[in-house]
């Protein structure tokens, strides 16, 4: 049986581009996504950053779901840790009201895991790369290095909430955003209340995950489907996935557990014009690790006058070896060894190239070497 592709997208803004063009770019790309074959169409969730424009995921959910008609549309993921689950639940259940049947809301926790870092001091050493049965497995990145390096970090986390807001635990969300989903919500003092609309909607709900930790735990014991993060935390993908199936509890929406994992990936007609197409990327990650905010996604040139320490090599190596770049062939069998590997029932693909009709061609080449 073929494991089915699917697509995340973070409406990135090319350099010397708009929002507009990244809106317009992310409605024909799923459109062309659909024809091609892609199973869903995931939109991030992203703040403060000039190179995307994916802050309203349930905005840019309406639209691509408006502009296709079969291909589910979904959330990847809206971060709990800035909303309601009932303004959540609300939402997502005005999107299947004009939509039915066709959205996945997808949930993370990173709002909090950004506070839960901000307190720590550090990790161990990290472990060296290791490479398990063809699947190439870096050294963990240190995210508290990242927060703690950019204090303006925490000013940002501060204003998407209300001031003196604290952020309930990620587990007892997931399971307010399904008792609203049902119709079942109880407060703590036995007030019931209900999301009109959004009790009732056909909607997948799904935890997204970059570690062992309690996002893989609460989707596996509530017997949910689960994205890990290849693409973005490599070194935990085996880690979240095994707590994840450790954990997993049948339900009334799953009876075994379901993986998707994700990837970043460029593919050309030949591995040269891809790695030309890929050159950006690193520049464009290192934006992200130091703490300034993903930049407008660069041109091959812009790319190349960068001057590059080994400090900056260093903050970025663990993304750079695990992206799949080249030919469709070369990279269609890269990937068959991650499913593999991981054992994932679907792959969640993250195509960024500056060229809008370089990363439509990325997919469609990807999609014809897949079957």
């Amino acid at each position: 049986m073929t494991v089915s592709l699917s697509v995340l997208d973070l409406a990135p803004i090319p350099s010397g581009g708009t929002a507009r063009d990244a809106i317009r770019n992310t409605v024909d790309l799923a459109r062309q996504a659909e024809s091609f074959g892609y199973r869903r169409y995931w939109l991030a969730e992203h703040h403060f950053a000039a190179g995307v424009a994916g802050s309203a995921p349930a905005v840019l959910i309406g639209l691509v779901a408006a502009a296709t008609g079969r291909i589910r549309v979904g959330s990847g993921a809206v971060q709990l840790g800035h909303q309601t689950p009932l303004a959540v639940v609300e939402q997502f259940g005005l999107l299947d009201a004009a939509h039915p049947g066709r959205i996945d809301l997808g949930l993370g926790r990173s709002g909090q895991r950004r506070a839960e870092l901000a307190r720590h001091s550090g990790r161990p050493p990290a472990p060296p790369a290791r490479v398990v049965d063809g699947l190439l497995i870096p050294p963990p990145f240190d995210f508290s290095a990242l927060i703690r390096a950019a204090p303006h970090l925490a000013v940002q986390a501060s204003l998407l909430q209300q001031p003196g807001a604290e952020t309930p635990d990620f587990a007892d969300q997931v399971d307010d955003v399904q008792s609203f989903l049902a119709g079942t919500y109880t407060s703590s003092d036995g007030r019931t209340a209900h999301a009109i609309p959004g009790e009732g909607a056909d909607v997948e709900v799904w935890i997204l995950g970059s570690s062992g930790g309690q996002s893989a735990r609460v989707a596996g014991e509530r017997g949910l489907p689960f994205a890990a993060n290849y693409h973005v935390s490599p070194a935990g993908v085996l880690e979240a996935v095994e707590a994840y199936r450790e954990a997993f509890k049948p339900s009334d929406v799953l009876a075994e557990p379901y993986v998707i994992v994700s990837a970043d990936v460029v593919v050309a007609e030949d591995e040269a014009r891809a790695r030309e197409l890929a050159r950006p990327y690193g520049l464009w990650v290192r934006s992200i690790r130091t703490g300034q905010g993903a930049i407008p996604y660069p041109t091959p040139e812009e790319a190349d006058a960068h001057v590059w320490t080994e400090e900056d090599r260093t903050l970025v190596a663990d993304r750079l070896d695990t992206q799949f770049v080249g030919g469709p062939k070369a990279v269609a069998d890269g990937l068959r060894v991650l499913q593999r590997v991981t054992g994932a029932d679907e792959l969640l693909i993250t195509t960024i190239t500056h060229g809008h009709a370089d990363r439509v061609r990325s997919y469609e080449l990807l999609a014809g070497a897949w079957g």
